[in-house]
């Protein structure tokens, strides 16, 4: 019999694609093995054309998908906060407060991710007599005593725990006047038996890249996380370094499928997800992570270091948190400085060699499951 049942509340989750759904999937996975009963409700994917089933149990989890209009409308709205506020906030709400009427027995904790869950549960949990954490999921850019900080203050003051994805994200929830002993910075984990190294060759080899020295990136096919930064790079380097791209269906999608036609070291791969990935990490002889904005954190880091593959990455957001110089480089992400970095090891295989070794060891110091302990025990 599970201990505590979880409401998780997000508007994204599996099978979207992203790396707060990777989070959601490994979280849940974790509390299940805990003996807790997990229950989420979200918005069927917004942001790619995968469909889950409307509702679906597995064991101890139950999931609740909203049908929602608008694929890929949450990025174009991103840059106007009251609007995605509005697209995101009150069908959500709805659906929450349906659930808990019929359920609310069956709850005794809810568990927002991010601000639009953050702004409901504020409301439903006491209402039902819920006990209530928050979780922050990205940096917000928030504006000292701006009129969005002071609400945010004030919604996040009524959770009983707050929870910020990284220190990077608890210095900007401080910075907005929250009490420095409120916030909790946690980090993420990935499942160690199944992101774990494999001889490179034989991994190359496996996904028909035999012989090839491979530039990794996986992420969203949108511009802030520099994929057009990274065709250039590959359009100006030595053919024989080859970029393999993989992610969803985003709004760059077109300009890479063009690129990957004329270009034979530009490779596109489509529709791989999850664990889909690991051969892909093994086989790669570097990871790059070119964001140009503040990422939270950047899960595709450890899961590639998990790997045994190194990374370059930009100097934004969490990532410097993340990473030192035993793993990998981080640059200001501009064309010059990520492509020097990536001549740089394709010339210099031992130094690359070298990051390689120290990659898994790294990952099992700071990013292993114990990491989801600081989450559930902010349950109890």
């Amino acid at each position: 019999m599970a201990e505590k049942s979880i409401l998780i509340l997000s508007p994204f989750f599996s099978p979207n694609i992203g790396g707060v759904e990777s989070y959601l999937d490994d979280l849940c996975r974790y509390l299940i093995k805990q003996n807790r009963k997990v229950y989420v409700v979200t918005y069927q994917p917004l942001t790619t054309r995968a469909r889950g089933l409307r509702f679906e149990k597995k064991g101890d989890l139950e999931i609740r998908r909203i049908a929602w209009f608008g694929h890929n409308l949450f990025h174009r709205l991103e840059p106007y906060p009251l609007l995605e506020f509005l697209y995101l906030t009150p069908w959500l709400f709805i659906h929450t407060l349906i659930f808990l009427i019929k359920n609310s027995s069956k709850i005794e904790v809810m568990h927002a991710q991010g601000l639009n869950a953050a702004f409901i549960t504020r409301y439903l949990a006491p209402l039902f007599k819920k006990k209530a954490v928050v979780s922050t999921c990205a940096v917000y850019h928030f504006k000292k005593n701006s009129l969005i900080a002071r609400i945010i203050q004030r919604i996040f003051l009524s959770f009983h725990k707050i929870l910020s994805l990284g220190e990077f994200s608890r210095q900007e929830l401080i910075g907005i006047g929250l009490p420095e002993n409120r916030i909790k910075a946690y980090a993420l984990w990935v499942n160690e038996e199944i992101y774990k190294p494999q001889d490179k060759e034989k991994s190359k080899s496996e996904i028909g890249l035999k012989d090839k020295f491979v530039v990794l990136f996986v992420g969203r096919f949108i511009e802030i996380k520099g994929v057009s930064l990274l065709i250039d790079i590959a359009k100006q380097v030595d053919t024989k370094i080859n970029f393999c791209f993989i992610g969803d269906n985003g709004p760059l999608l077109d300009a890479l499928e063009k690129a990957a036609a004329v270009r034979e070291n530009i490779i596109l791969i489509k529709n791989i997800r999850g664990h889909q990935l690991v051969p892909y990490y093994q086989a790669a002889d570097i990871l790059v992570v070119p964001s140009q904005y503040d990422e939270a954190f950047g899960k595709v880091i450890i899961e590639a270091l998990f790997c045994g593959t190194p990374v370059i990455a930009s100097n934004r957001g969490a990532i410097p948190y993340i990473l030192d110089s035993s793993v990998g480089v981080v640059v200001e992400p501009t064309l010059e400085n990520i492509k020097k970095q990536i001549e740089y090891f394709y010339h210099n295989p031992e130094a690359l060699s070298q990051l390689s070794k120290n990659c898994r060891p790294y990952a099992e110091k700071f990013f292993s499951e114990k990491n989801a302990e600081m989450i559930s025990k902010a349950y109890d």
